[in-house]
Order: C-alpha cells, then sequence, then structure tokens
C-alpha cells in the first residue's frame, strides 16, 4: 500500500474556501463554511505566548498568519534566541528579527549566540534605545569593551536598561564592571542584591526575578569578574567571618552541585558518577548505583533517567564496564573453541 508524503504548507497560501458539501451536509452548513473561512480568534490570543521558533513556524502556516505576525510589534518586544537557533543566528539575521519590533524592542536575550559581533548589537541598540534588559551569556565574539559601548548607547539614547547578564563574555576587568554599574545605576538606583547562589546558576540565564543590574561581580579572592557565589548553609551565612570565606566564584571555591554549599576537599567533598562535587550530606540522600555505590547528582540523573528511581540503580558507566567485560570474555573462550 502506497503512502503519499505529506505537502508542506505554502506561506501565500490563504485559508480553503468553503466547499458546497460542506454547507448542505448538516444544518448548520452556514456556520461551519463560516468557520472554515479564517482561524477562530482564540488563536491570535495564543501568538503572545508563542516561543521564537515557534513565532517563525505560524508565520509559515498561511498568509493570514504571515501577515499578522509580522505586523503586530507588540510579538516582538521580548526576543529570546536559544538552542537550535543561537548557532545559526549572525548579525544580518539578529537585525531583521529585531526590526520587526520597530524601535519598541524591551528584552533581548541572546544565549550562546557566538557569531553575534559587536558590531551587529550596536546596530540593534541604535535601533532599539528603550532596551531594558539584555542578556548575552556565551556570545563569545562580544567583547568587554563591546559591551560598554552599547550600554553607553543606551544610556545616552534613553537610559531605560536595568538589567545585564555577561556571563561567559571574557576579558572584563573591573573598570569594565565600574563603568556598566555606573550606566545602570544613575537612573535607577540599585538596590542592595539578594545572595546568589550556586544551586540556581543554570535555571536563571533569563530569569527577570534576579534584583542585580549585573550578573558578574569581582570574585573576593581571585580579583577577575566572574558570577560570585554566595553560600547556601545557614551557619556560614549567619557568621559574617566565614561567610566572607565562603563568597567567590567557582574557580576559588570548591562548591556542591546538589545543594550549593562550600566544599571542603580535604574531607567533606564527595564525587558523584558525573565527576560532579557533592557535599557528604548530599551524597548520603542521593540514591546509588548498585555496582560503585556513587550517585548521580540531580542534573545528570534526569539526563540518564535514574531521578525516578528511590532504591539503587545501575549507572550508565558500569553498564559500559559490564558490557566490554562481556565481550573480552566471549572473545577470550573464542580463541579455545
Amino acid at each position: 500500500m502506497e503512502h503519499s508524503l505529506p505537502t508542506i504548507a505554502n506561506p501565500d497560501a490563504p485559508f480553503p474556501s468553503p466547499t458546497p458539501s460542506s454547507s448542505t451536509s448538516s444544518p448548520s452548513g452556514d456556520a461551519a463554511g463560516a468557520d472554515l473561512r479564517g482561524p477562530h480568534g482564540a488563536l491570535f490570543l495564543v501568538l503572545g505566548y508563542l516561543r521564537l521558533p515557534e513565532l517563525l513556524a505560524f508565520q509559515r502556516v498561511c498568509r493570514l498568519f504571515r501577515d499578522v505576525i509580522a505586523g503586530d510589534s507588540f510579538l516582538w518586544q521580548h526576543i529570546v534566541v536559544e538552542p537550535p537557533l543561537n548557532g545559526k543566528l549572525t548579525d544580518d539575521a539578529l537585525l531583521k528579527v529585531t526590526a520587526k519590533a520597530e524601535g519598541k524592542l524591551k528584552s533581548l536575550a541572546l544565549l550562546d549566540c557566538w557569531k553575534i559581533t559587536d558590531a551587529g548589537l550596536l546596530l540593534v541598540a541604535d535601533r532599539n534605545p528603550g532596551i531594558t534588559k539584555l542578556c548575552v551569556p556565551g556570545c563569545i565574539y562580544l567583547t568587554a569593551d563591546g559591551v560598554v559601548k552599547v550600554a553607553k548607547r543606551l544610556f545616552e539614547r534613553e537610559g531605560n536598561l536595568k538589567h545585564l547578564q555577561l556571563r561567559g563574555i571574557c576579558n572584563i576587568t573591573k573598570e569594565h564592571l565600574d563603568v556598566l554599574n555606573s550606566f545602570m545605576c544613575k537612573n535607577n538606583p540599585c538596590q542592595i542584591p539578594q545572595p546568589s547562589f550556586y544551586s540556581h546558576w543554570r535555571i536563571v540565564s533569563f530569569n527577570s526575578d534576579d534584583d542585580r543590574p549585573v550578573d558578574v561581580d569581582m570574585c573576593p579572592r581571585c580579583k577577575n569578574v566572574n558570577l560570585v557565589f554566595d553560600c547556601t548553609r545557614e551557619n556560614c551565612r549567619m557568621m559574617k567571618s566565614r561567610w566572607s570565606e565562603c563568597r567567590g566564584c567557582f574557580f576559588c571555591i570548591a562548591r556542591c552541585e546538589e545543594c550549593g554549599g562550600c566544599i571542603d576537599l580535604e574531607g567533606s567533598g564527595e564525587k558523584a558518577i558525573c565527576l560532579h562535587l557533592l557535599c557528604l550530606q548530599c551524597w548520603l540522600h542521593l540514591p546509588k548505583c548498585n555496582m560503585c555505590n556513587q550517585p548521580y547528582c540531580k542534573w545528570d540523573a534526569d539526563l540518564f533517567g535514574s531521578s525516578s528511581m528511590s532504591a539503587g540503580f545501575v549507572c550508565e558507566r558500569c553498564r559500559e564496564s559490564g558490557r566490554s567485560s562481556y565481550h573480552s570474555a566471549s572473545g577470550y573462550w573464542e580463541t579455545f573453541a
């Protein structure tokens, strides 16, 4: 039995008009025919909640959706570019996407968009002076000087930039950090920042609840500008001397992958299967592999599917070791066959 291939929607094709059979097949044929002339109005309410890949896909459904989405600048005021689009985004593509906001862009998040340059980001800032939040973590082609130029340009035009996230941008110095903080705190007085915990940084790449104007800070130990974390342990945070010792970047202070607390590598640290560090308390509470007696941290447990196991399990490393041992033993006995 032959199967026909699915047809791809033509973006220039209008919605199909009602056929005579559809209008005569039931007493409510006129209502059914009216529904076929266009999408239900509720579909347009959904557009404001779509991510960028879904919004671009909706544009290719039909001519009506294409015109509505392209003509509504409100849908493009908050743009987040994340995988898998991040590796394909160039300066030209970024200018085309942000141009749909018609100069009213409010927030822009470019997550690991390594093809974006200082010149492209500066053009976006020139055409959208009302940006209040800019997130460019992992954009390795951006420089610290280029980001300072963008922040300065936004400050000179309207001065509405309130949040800036720069994790992963190299060669940021204390001078760069002081200039950025001065731009962002003049029109918006900076409040006392809340503690930043290591266990949260994976999920706050574009978190609107983060009240810090800049996500990076100068590490009190190595004096480099990086993500700086506070200790999650109450006893460390209650003692001022201890709290200052536990505050620092990842390279200066080892932290538990599970709870984010500081780890004394001399005796209180344990390794997980994924080679991440765990404090002794978290290590004891996590389920262990039946063979090597080591746990996964919660991030890798979701990846390997062991998070739902309340009892023991067999980790991927032990499975591979068992398979290789089996093949080695089989080859050994085949030589005597």
